[in-house]
């Protein structure tokens, strides 16, 4: 009975540890949840909080920056206004956020002085936002910009607006800026005048200049660019806007090696439009000076208007052709673009390209990118191109439809055979990836 009794207090004693014991443990777990579940957000490290702000839009900045003063100071810090994009909209005619107008105010208030990286994206077509935008530039007195987009990505927008209007607001940045060296102002009424005050403040320092779509820019405004603009390494505009004393002014001894060189050829109504032509010679001057440029040349013309164009040897590096470009055409880019690297054709006739690719490959010996959409190639020519090209084709890119099953290879086969000849796995697109 003692022994019976004993054992008894003994499993009493020790299932009372146990429980103890458990007791203890789903205590420091518990405990442990707790802390994970309730994290201290306003002692998170003002470098991170930094970070994440740099990703929100403006009014989710300022909702933020309301959770508590730690927050509240990041928001006020310095680095975090030197780059940022003010997104202008109308909400009767977008479904998109704007951010607010009196929240614009108050940052340029107190931050202009720290923006050094803005652009203004207007996402419709009203007056009123590319006037919001306008307004807001004409407040940018006390900033020392080194970075200026203007972006519309629903036309007129800019080109709405009165020309003085626009215009006096540019101006107060290239005069108040010095230390300009970004610019992009597609589709905007900019003008010479307003191109002289750009240089006379901000030649030193003006390395990128892009201002395609600008009807009021003659190609004596872009002179005076390259002609005083001596860092400048990076060009983009419209073909009307090209002209041999540029590229002249561009290869002179005074004047850096251009890095890339951008001409957008667009004709709006076909016959409409009268093509000049740039003289051999005047190429040759440039890439003597610039031998390593990117000429990037984008066409979007009917037909009938690319009689100017490949008549003789052209320094391209990357031709995209937005319209449907003839046979004629093709054959004559393999004919003169020795320095080819990419080649984009989205739109072709329903005669086959299998001579011209072939010529492509035998001339272009820089080719290493190839985009085809709405074309017609042999599979048999197809894969001879490939073969000619070997390896350095790094991109190719060819919708299934374009190729045309023939006696030698299937649509099935032809997978194998250009991935044998690329030395990687290779399928055709079944939609276009440009």
């Amino acid at each position: 009975m003692k022994r019976g009794r004993k054992m008894n207090e003994a499993n009493s004693s020790s299932s009372e540890e146990t429980t103890e014991k458990e007791s203890k443990r789903h205590k420091v777990i518990d405990e442990k949840t707790i802390v994970v579940q309730s994290p201290d957000w306003a002692n998170l490290l003002q470098d991170i909080i930094l970070q994440v702000f740099q990703y929100l839009p403006l009014l989710d900045r300022a909702h933020a920056s309301q959770v508590c003063r730690s927050w509240n100071q990041v928001f006020h810090m310095p680095d975090l206004w030197r780059c940022f994009e003010f997104e202008l909209n109308q909400p009767a005619t977008s479904y998109l956020r704007a951010t607010h107008p009196e929240l614009i105010k108050q940052i340029i208030k107190r931050h202009s002085n720290h923006l050094q990286y803005v652009s203004f994206k207007v996402v419709d077509s009203s007056k009123e936002s590319a006037e919001a935008a306008c307004d807001i530039l004409s407040q940018l007195v006390n900033c020392s910009l080194k970075t200026l987009g203007l972006i519309s990505t629903a036309r007129p927008s800019f080109m709405d607006l009165p020309k003085s209007h626009f215009i006096s607001a540019l101006t107060v940045v290239f005069v108040n800026s010095k230390s300009l060296s970004s610019l992009k102002i597609d589709d905007t009424p900019v003008d010479d005048p307003s191109l002289k005050v750009l240089v006379a403040n901000n030649s030193d320092t003006l390395k990128l200049l892009k201002m395609s779509s600008c009807p009021h820019v003659s190609p004596a405004g872009i002179l005076c660019v390259a002609d005083q603009c001596h860092g400048l390494r990076e060009l983009a505009l419209n073909y009307h806007l090209l002209s041999d004393e540029l590229l002249l002014a561009l290869s002179s001894e005074k004047h850096v090696r251009l890095e890339h060189l951008r001409i957008d050829v667009v004709s709006e109504n076909p016959g409409q439009t009268q093509f000049h032509t740039i003289q051999k010679s005047s190429w040759d001057a440039f890439i003597k000076h610039s031998p390593k440029v990117n000429l990037v040349m984008y066409f979007f013309l009917y037909e009938e208007e690319f009689d100017p164009f490949f008549r003789y040897e052209i320094p391209v590096t990357h031709l995209y052709f937005g319209r449907s470009v003839s046979k004629d055409v093709l054959g004559r880019v393999g004919m003169t673009c020795p320095r080819l690297v990419e080649l984009v054709v989205c739109a072709n006739g329903l005669r086959p390209l299998d001579e011209e690719l072939i010529r492509i490959a035998e001339r272009c010996k820089y080719l290493s990118a190839v985009g085809l959409g709405e074309c017609e190639v042999s599979c048999s020519a197809f894969v001879e191109f490939v073969k000619m090209c070997g390896g350095r084709l790094s991109q190719l890119s060819i919708m299934e439809e374009v190729l045309i099953p023939d006696q030698k290879y299937s649509l099935e086969q032809i997978h194998w055979e250009v991935s044998k000849h690329l030395g990687r796995v290779w399928f055709p697109d079944m939609m276009p990836t440009w």
